[in-house]
């Protein structure tokens, strides 16, 4: 896809992969196996500037469009999956609803810190306990006294929470259930009543880590409100549609490096007298890897390409993401059945790769979430572009 690329998006892109090949790629495993975030590598990526990819220059970002920024998901994604969530949470879903939605006053006083990581990351709290497709099922509550807002719920499987500065919480500001019930707030992690619980443990995902919240009594200003009362809803779902180009390009990544993987050891392991690679069955396997690949990531280009050109493209994302996670996931299995038994054995990296990209089908809405959307805007009348 080099053809589709700037100057300045192709030296981006080999800037960014020749960094995950050094520091990032080699201590995947090791950090994924302790269950550790990469942050020898997360501190460096904030001074080149992968941690402020969707933050205007002006608030100390480096304000990347959205396919360089897809360009960098899928280098991470390759290199390390958990490192490249965490990278891509919070760019997509801790800096991107502030960019869009905030004040000029918010945006000066929370993206330089979280821009460069200084300050540290930044986190969406979307889904609780018994609301996670279902957002307008939050009971999270933020009730208004005067000039403050006091929140109480609890939240789950919030990315990089125990490491952000802030965290937005999407709250209900109306018992009733409807689409202007719910708002936003921008809540530094340091007020008090905010509990972070320790890491999830998860199937996969090692250096990448998520939380339990719970809010009690949690005051914050009113100039902490992100947007007008009752707009959370819709903030939340133009946020995760920008999210799920992120989660399709950091499929991509995953899948490639367990093609890379499947392909070398295809090539070296003798069966029957002869290299698998001479297997026609193998090779078979071998070719709709590799072309699913470039199919998945040509949607995901595209859906990049629509969003840098301020065109609709909550549909294009939808697609992209529901093919490029599941075509991730038969890949990854798919290189585990080349390797045979080693490839169930940690002593090689498939079966890891199998287990981080199990998530990809999940977050950021699920491939059922996906489906109803694409359909949805199907029968509304909007065509495939």
């Amino acid at each position: 896809m080099d053809f589709t690329l700037n100057d300045e998006q192709r030296l981006w892109k080999q800037t960014v992969w020749d960094f995950v090949k050094k520091e990032v790629r080699p201590q995947a495993a090791e950090l994924a196996e302790k269950g550790e975030m990469h942050w020898a590598a997360l501190k460096k990526m904030g001074e080149m500037g992968l941690l402020g990819m969707t933050v205007p220059e002006a608030y100390g970002g480096s304000e990347m469009d959205t396919l360089s920024t897809v360009l960098a998901i899928e280098a991470l994604g390759w290199a390390d999956a958990g490192t490249a969530l965490t990278v891509a949470a919070h760019n997509s879903l801790g800096c991107a609803p502030i960019v869009h939605f905030g004040t000029e006053e918010q945006k000066r006083t929370f993206l330089p810190g979280v821009a460069t990581g200084e300050a540290g990351l930044a986190a969406l709290a979307l889904t609780e306990p018994g609301a996670g497709s279902d957002l307008q099922g939050v009971q999270t509550r933020a009730e208004r006294e005067g000039d403050t807002w006091v929140l109480q719920g609890q939240k789950m499987w919030i990315t990089n929470a125990a490491a952000a500065a802030y965290i937005i919480v999407l709250a209900r500001t109306d018992p009733a259930r409807h689409s202007r019930a719910l708002t936003m707030f921008i809540v530094p992690t340091d007020t008090p009543g905010v509990h972070i619980g320790p890491p999830e443990r998860k199937m996969g995902l090692g250096t990448s880590h998520s939380h339990a919240i719970s809010l009690e009594n949690v005051r914050v200003p009113d100039a902490y409100r992100l947007g007008p009362v009752g707009r959370g809803l819709h903030q939340a779902l133009h946020t995760l549609d920008g999210g799920r180009i992120g989660i399709a390009a950091l499929s991509v990544g995953i899948a490639l490096a367990a093609l890379e993987e499947a392909r070398r050891y295809a090539q070296e392991r003798q069966a029957f007298g002869k290299p698998l690679a001479e297997f026609q069955a193998i090779q078979f396997m071998l070719a709709d890897m590799a072309t699913a690949i470039h199919a998945a990531r040509l949607m995901t280009y595209y859906a990049a390409w629509l969003k840098d050109q301020g065109r609709p493209y909550t549909q294009a994302a939808a697609m992209a993401k529901l093919f490029a996670s599941e075509m991730a996931e038969k890949v990854t299995r798919d290189a585990i059945q080349i390797f045979g038994g080693y490839g169930y054995s940690r002593e090689y990296p498939v079966e890891r790769f199998y287990r981080d990209a199990r998530l990809m089908t999940i977050g950021e809405g699920t491939s059922e979430i996906q489906r109803l959307v694409i359909a949805r805007r199907l029968l509304a009348g909007e065509m495939p572009e």
